[in-house]
């Protein structure tokens, strides 16, 4: 089975921190940021990001479409 090296991206302007995304994240990737966008929201950024499989749960589940989820596959 071929291995998938993921990544996000966070619009965190247009996140309200609404936390889905972390509940959702099965390898714990994203993680609350501890600071407000320009709107005063807070907001979430990818803490853990060696651990993303690109399975793309938390963009699915962002009611706000502020994650973008990119996978590529690795060569073993």
């Amino acid at each position: 089975m071929a291995k998938f090296k993921g990544a996000i991206v966070v619009d965190t302007e247009r996140c309200k921190g609404c936390q889905l995304c972390i509940i959702a994240c099965p390898q714990k990737v994203i993680a609350m940021a501890g600071k407000v966008n320009l709107h005063g929201y807070p907001y979430v950024e990818a803490a853990n990001e060696e651990a993303c499989v690109g399975c793309a749960s938390c963009g699915i589940v962002c009611p706000d479409g502020c994650i973008t989820v990119y996978r590529k596959k690795v060569e073993e």
